[in-house]
């Protein structure tokens, strides 16, 4: 499998290696996608990391329930991405190796458990320009070809 790496290794860091799981989820009309603006101001994909044994499924569907308090089906795997950054927020050095899956929507389920997390629906090209991570943007190109 190729994996398309974004970001620099700078050899004298140590990176945390940092397994995550991504959907791509558009609406019906398949004009937005869903994305998640955390309350910094920043933008994601539904989706972060793996915890215990989880199975990628198991993953998704814990996000999405976490962070827009709805079901997910899990439908076909897009790709896989890595990148090398830094948080400003945890400050240290991470490689987010990112799986990333077409997904649709379920039912609303509860309201969400991140309240710090809020759901906007946008067109693709927009959201690819404010995305934080590089490699969901690139997601998001495959997603587009794929649906």
């Amino acid at each position: 499998m190729d994996i398309k790496t974004f970001g620099e290794n700078e050899e004298e860091i140590e990176y945390i290696l940092r397994p995550a799981v991504y959907c791509v989820i558009f609406n019906i009309q398949k004009d937005k996608i869903a994305i998640i603006q955390t309350s910094n101001g920043k933008f994601f994909l539904p989706g972060w990391g793996l915890e215990n044994n989880e199975t990628h499924e198991q993953c998704l569907k814990r996000e999405a329930l976490e962070e827009m308090g709805m079901d997910v089906t899990v439908g076909p795997f897009i790709g896989r991405a890595r990148r090398y950054f830094y948080s400003t927020i945890e400050l240290k050095y991470y490689l987010n190796d990112g799986f990333f899956y077409l997904c649709n929507t379920g039912r609303q389920i509860a309201s969400p458990i991140e309240e710090d997390h809020f759901l906007k629906w946008m067109e693709p090209n927009q959201a690819k320009e404010i995305l934080f991570h590089e490699h969901q943007s690139w997601a998001i190109n495959e997603a587009i070809r794929c649906k």
